[in-house]
């Protein structure tokens, strides 16, 4: 089931912050860097998030949630993308991006994960993205940034 998500309320927030952290652990680890800033965001900065968001549940629990963003009329940035560890490769990440599709049809859609993150960058390229560039977080590391248009 998949529901929209209110980070005002402290129970939500809570469990996406666990995820959050749950499965930015798992990215740090791939790209070999832990600085990834929604891997240091805490509660606070979390619940002041002015991004949308839909959460994916396994019954009752959050187990994957998606953020996203409009940088202009016609795009939709998905600023995270978070699946819990113990519930990966399950498919959730892309039931999320499937229903984010659906409901917001704009043309253009843009995402960036880290370059040493082959899940996720294989996930992105399944779903039609082409890489659209690379950028230097720190040394040694990447974040590849993917573009769809419909």
């Amino acid at each position: 089931m998949i529901r929209v998500l209110d980070l005002a309320d402290p129970e939500t927030a809570v469990r996406v912050l666990v995820v959050q952290h749950l499965a930015y652990a798992v990215e740090a680890e791939l790209i070999g860097f832990d600085g990834i800033p929604p891997l240091q965001e805490d509660l606070a900065g979390l619940m002041a998030s002015t991004e949308h968001w839909f959460g994916r549940y396994d019954e009752d629990e959050l187990v994957a949630a998606v953020a996203y963003e409009f940088p202009d009329e016609s795009t939709v940035e998905i600023s995270r993308l978070v699946v819990d560890p113990a519930h990966a490769r399950r498919g959730h990440g892309r039931a999320l991006l499937d229903h984010l599709d659906a409901v917001e049809r704009r043309p253009t859609s843009l995402v960036s994960t880290g370059s040493a993150n082959h899940p996720a960058t294989a996930l992105y390229l399944s779903r039609g993205y082409t890489e659209t560039g690379r950028a230097t977080i720190a040394p040694g590391v990447q974040v590849t940034h993917f573009s769809r248009t419909r």
